[in-house]
């Protein structure tokens, strides 16, 4: 489980296809205090480390991950946003984050603003219901807060310390980035639907 708030970036430097899966060794300032099995999320995707050298460390993305995110366009040279797990008891600064990609998002728009940018989005509607105004979300792994919801967009506004210290900087119109929407606002829904479902019928006597 993540928090949103992006500890530092990787560099992806090999990408490696095996099996229908995809391998990544990914260099970053925090490499050597990693753990083989170790859970870290790389651009809101919860991946495992499995090898660690030097400053380099491996991931590996299976069929489910390539097909719900962004991975597959992930090239040498990528920058991408790091966290590892929180920690009990530690602060959450952001809001609960799994790792889990819901769908992909599509950049809009980026538009200056006297030092902040307002970023706006568009993603499948199917997701209409789990994304509210002023609610959270999780954007390439960062914990922003949504505004200007409308059907199937939505902007987020990046003060200029997330701006130099995520890969958000690199997000241009037309990208790609990963999306998670609040487990809070998934759970709802699934019990409102449930409830529909399985609500007696009362027939009259």
């Amino acid at each position: 489980m993540f928090t949103g708030i992006i500890e530092t970036v990787a560099q992806v430097k090999k990408v490696q296809s095996a099996d229908g899966n995809l391998a990544f060794w990914l260099e970053s300032p925090i490499a050597s205090e990693l753990k083989v099995d170790q859970s870290v999320s790389h651009d809101g995707i919860c991946l495992t480390v499995e090898a660690i050298e030097q400053n380099q460390y491996k991931v590996t993305a299976i069929e489910e991950t390539i097909r719900k995110s962004n991975i597959s366009q992930w090239q040498p040279g990528k920058m991408v946003n790091v966290e590892r797990c929180m920690t009990l008891g530690g602060r959450l600064d952001g809001h609960i984050v799994q790792g889990h990609v819901d769908a992909t998002g599509t950049c809009a728009a980026v538009t200056p603003q006297n030092g902040s940018y307002l970023y706006r989005f568009s993603f499948p509607k199917a997701f209409n219901h789990l994304i509210i105004e002023k609610g959270s979300i999780a954007v390439s792994g960062t914990s922003l807060t949504c505004f200007d919801v409308t059907d199937g967009q939505f902007s987020v506004a990046i003060i200029p310390y997330t701006y130099a210290h995520t890969s958000i900087r690199q997000v241009m119109e037309g990208d790609l980035v990963n999306l998670e929407f609040d487990v809070i606002g998934k759970y709802i829904a699934r019990m409102q639907t449930f409830a529909v479902n399985t609500s007696p019928i009362v027939s009259a006597v």
